[in-house]
């Protein structure tokens, strides 16, 4: 969850003011302050999905004049928005929450010459995506993954970081690999490699790290009832597209040794996928040339085994809204009489940049697995 102080959580289950604001601002600052200039938001929201590859996107209106010149400003060939919403304390002042730095993608306005403007953007994952190569790039030996990031990240984005919560600049791989084309999905084939989540975060740095699991404490509690946040709650269960057990494979470190495979498989007996329960055998197969080690094959099949195991088992609710949850953390659910609270991972969520509208998100119950 972004940092909020305790009184900024405590004014969510009360009556409290929410305003929203975007900044027009020249592209790759970092922080929660960029420099810009405001526009006059009129509606519209924020939307994370850790299941995609640009996780958030940004969807308003605002009461703007038409660029009449292309290289204009408020045009989607450069610039960004920075979005936020805060709460408005009784004392006037405002604590602010920014919900990330958007490329623009699109202007349009339906009621020329003096109607609104209606934007669209993208987090800064995009740029990696339209950022093709236009010839292969080889990294030997000794390119550590932290100077593949910052590379390849740094002559989309310059002077946009990137935050390892491991010792990215002294791990490296033991054999050559090739770029082709697709810029974002060789960092994403890596990041799979090495078990990590790869993500365009709000304050507008790249992140590589672990993901959150449910060992976590939740971050959040939505619960019903007096002083609680919920407002409405519907569940479901599925089985499309859960597998229960993930084999990764890679490729050899050397002619001598042979190629690596780590196999996870969901041990948990209290799970409904359970890999002798049954839920049947329902294995996925991932292969990277970037796991050249058992530790790497071993990582990578627990962390992709982790994203699917909790998936028959969802939860969707819609709450009052709080804007410092991110995509992946780890809520408690309080939503029946009598019943422990439930922690969730939350997989999407909508943040309206307008009052009076509730948080919408669908979340995942999950449980744990084991390698084998």
């Amino acid at each position: 969850m972004r940092p909020v102080s305790a009184r900024f959580l405590d004014a969510l289950t009360g009556s409290h003011a929410a305003p929203s604001r975007v900044t027009l601002c020249a592209p790759n600052q970092i922080g929660v302050a960029p420099a810009g200039v405001p526009l006059a938001l009129t509606g519209g929201d924020v939307k994370v999905d850790v299941t995609a590859v640009v996780r958030s996107t940004l969807d308003i209106t605002v009461q703007e004049p038409w660029e009449q010149d292309v290289t204009g400003a408020l045009n989607p060939y450069g610039a960004e928005v920075f979005a936020e919403r805060g709460i408005r304390y009784a004392d006037g002042s405002t604590e602010w929450v920014g919900l990330g730095y958007f490329r623009l993608y699109e202007v349009s306005q339906d009621d020329a010459p003096q109607g609104q403007l209606h934007l669209t953007g993208q987090d800064r994952m995009s740029a990696l995506v339209d950022a093709r190569v236009t010839q292969p790039r080889q990294f030997d030996t000794s390119a550590s993954v932290g100077l593949i990031f910052d590379t390849l990240i740094g002559e989309v984005l310059p002077g946009v970081s990137v935050a390892y919560d491991f010792a990215a600049y002294s791990t490296t791989f033991p054999t050559s690999h090739v770029l082709e084309e697709d810029r974002q999905a060789f960092l994403q084939d890596i990041a799979d490699a090495l078990g990590k989540q790869f993500y365009a975060g709000y304050d507008g740095r790249f992140y590589l790290v672990d993901a959150p699991s449910l060992a976590d404490p939740p971050v959040w509690t939505v619960k019903e009832g007096a002083g609680g946040v919920l407002v409405k709650a519907s569940r479901s269960r599925s089985r499309s597209g859960v597998y229960n057990a993930v084999v990764a494979t890679g490729d050899q470190a050397s002619d001598t040794t042979a190629s690596v495979r780590g196999i996870a498989l969901d041990l948990n007996v209290a799970s409904p996928t359970y890999w002798f329960g049954p839920y049947g055998q329902v294995p996925r197969f991932y292969s990277s040339s970037f796991i050249v080690t058992q530790a790497q094959a071993d990582a990578a099949a627990t962390a992709m085994l982790q994203k699917s195991i909790g998936l028959p088992s969802t939860m969707d609710f819609q709450s009052i809204v709080n804007p410092a949850l991110e995509g992946g953390d780890v809520v408690g659910l309080e939503y029946e009489a009598d019943t422990p609270t439930r922690n969730y991972i939350l997989d999407t969520f909508t943040v309206p940049l307008v009052p009076g509208s509730a948080m919408s998100a669908t979340t995942r119950q999950q449980f744990g697995g084991d390698d084998g």
